[in-house]
């Protein structure tokens, strides 16, 4: 990315609920979008991580779908489809719910395995803390994996989440990280400040309506 263009997004004004960032887009899932991710939830390299360990039926697919449209719709945050740029393919989700029984908001992200070992992982996590903390104005997001998901671990690390606990959510044993607004901010500052100082640029995610 040319260092203008990329000072340029610094400046963009967020205005919807949708991201592009280097390498991604995070939009919106429409219900044209249920095959593709029904072939994400179905391979056992996904399922193997998520809370039942089963690949999700058909009709269980196309009712996420739905469940994420109406999330959106009630508090203006939730989850994004992330379409890989390059070739236009749906490759994963990425965004925020609430975790099971709580009303912390919990980020988490999942990409078909072809797409792991890139960073794309971290790129689309990273946008949408952005999302939450600047334009949803969360103030604390969570996150939780399978001890053993250490790639899951590594994301929640990368994007500045510390581990708080050990926890049990979904019916399973799991690392619990957090991240606050304030937190955030400040990483946020000393980063621009570290960046303006070494005259480099860094790629920054804008919204779009």
């Amino acid at each position: 990315m040319r260092e203008t263009e990329a000072l340029r997004l610094q400046f963009r004004q967020f205005v919807a609920n949708e991201i592009e960032t280097p390498h991604l887009q995070l939009r919106q899932f429409t219900p044209n979008d249920a095959k593709e991710l029904y072939r994400i939830y179905s391979h056992p390299d996904s399922f193997k991580y998520m809370s039942n360990e089963k690949p999700l039926p058909w009709e269980q697919t196309r009712a996420l779908i739905y469940s994420f449209t109406e999330h959106w719709r009630k508090h203006n945050f939730g989850v994004w489809a992330i379409v890989y740029k390059h070739n236009q393919k749906l490759i994963g989700h990425c965004g925020f719910k609430f975790l099971a029984n709580t009303t912390e908001i919990q980020i988490g992200y999942l990409l078909f395995k072809s797409y792991w070992g890139r960073g794309l992982a971290t790129e689309a996590a990273s946008a949408a803390l952005k999302y939450g903390f600047e334009v949803a104005q969360l103030n604390r997001i969570v996150a939780i994996a399978k001890p053993e998901n250490i790639a899951s671990r590594r994301v929640m690390e990368k994007i500045g989440m510390k581990y708080e606990k050990d926890a049990y959510y979904y019916d399973n044993d799991v690392v619990y990280y957090s991240l606050s607004r304030d937190a955030y901010q400040l990483e946020s500052m000393r980063l621009k400040f570290a960046t303006k100082r070494a005259k480099l640029s860094f790629p920054i995610p804008y919204f779009y309506a």
